[in-house]
């Protein structure tokens, strides 16, 4: 694209990733949920595994968008780090919801700490992130028992 056609749609590239996060995150934030619901509402662990099962899938598909959003994000500026900072928020706050639904149900026990969340979704961005950047493990997939196991650890720890 040329720089005038650019900069007719983003002020700098700031903007551009931004958009580009935007975007990325909405189209991952919806493949989680259809995974959890196709997943049905009686095995709250096998929602979560599921909805981990598309993300990872949704990285697998698109590895170059995955570098964008994961990797080289990171340098992007303090604007696109906050609106990283906070699609980490919402994420996390999406599976305590989970967590908490399926625990009313008792489905599930709920988790110990308002941190487990959170934890659980910065794990798996980062180990994602070491994948997209140096290729370990070699399939992506290879992560969703390590995934499974963080997950199910906290719950048993409730």
């Amino acid at each position: 694209m040329s720089k005038a056609t650019f900069y007719e749609h983003f002020s700098n590239k700031e903007e551009c990733i931004i958009a580009l996060f935007d975007g990325a995150s909405e189209v991952v934030a919806s493949g989680i949920a259809e995974a959890a619901r196709g997943a049905g509402r009686r095995d709250a662990a096998a929602r979560m595994h599921a909805a981990t099962r598309a993300y990872l899938s949704t990285v697998a598909d698109y590895p170059e968008f995955s570098q964008t959003l994961l990797v080289e994000i990171i340098g992007a500026g303090p604007a696109v780090a906050a609106r990283r900072d906070e699609m980490l928020r919402v994420f996390a706050g999406v599976v305590d919801a989970e967590n908490a639904a399926a625990a009313q149900r008792d489905l599930s026990p709920r988790f110990a700490s308002p941190h487990d969340a959170y934890a659980i979704v910065g794990a798996i961005f980062e180990l994602v992130s070491r994948h997209v950047r140096l290729g370990v493990p070699d399939d992506v997939m290879e992560l969703a028992p390590v995934i499974d196991r963080l997950i199910d650890g906290l719950l048993a720890q409730s």
